[in-house]
């Protein structure tokens, strides 16, 4: 596997992970990502940002995407809870982690944290934050197995609320 920046020619493959994930929440009663989100927009801004990415096999075929960012999350500012590390320290963010369902327990969520990780210790930066909705186990799961500490809840600006998660190193 690999971890590439994504752009316009990935938004077809993006879009359909995107259709997989949301079929898959549904299928679990979870309302995250139901109501539209995230839409193409989102992603050609991230694209735009270099913050998209797209994680691909040795065919190059497109198995999952994810947003990832070294830029301060406004909606990390306010919590009810605490971060573990300052949140004025630099930090990184992982959102919008999706897996094609052809691609699913194929260990790229492990790999792709492996690598944002590393990515940030490169770069002296000592923490990563990823918040997911409170229903959402399987991603909460995933998080605490890879050493994440619960911070608190945060409120999207849809006044939607995530559980705040951060690994310090």
């Amino acid at each position: 596997m690999k971890i590439q920046h994504a752009n316009s020619t990935h938004i077809p493959a993006i879009m359909a992970i995107v259709k997989d994930a949301q079929a898959y929440l549904a299928s679990l009663n979870i309302d995250q990502w139901q109501d539209g989100y995230p839409d193409v927009s989102l992603f050609e801004n991230d694209i735009a940002n270099q913050e998209c990415y797209v994680i691909t096999n040795d065919e190059n075929t497109v198995m999952g995407t994810v947003m990832f960012t070294i830029r301060p999350e406004p909606t990390y500012t306010n919590m009810d809870g605490s971060w573990i590390i300052p949140k004025e320290e630099p930090y990184g963010v992982i959102h919008r982690l999706a897996v094609s369902n052809n691609f699913r327990s194929s260990g790229l969520a492990k790999f792709t944290f492996d690598h944002f990780e590393n990515q940030l210790m490169a770069q002296g930066i000592s923490n990563l934050k990823i918040d997911t909705h409170p229903d959402n186990l399987g991603m909460q799961k995933l998080i605490k197995n890879r050493g994440y500490v619960y911070c608190g809840v945060i409120t999207l600006e849809s006044k939607a609320i995530r559980l705040a998660y951060e690994k310090g190193w």
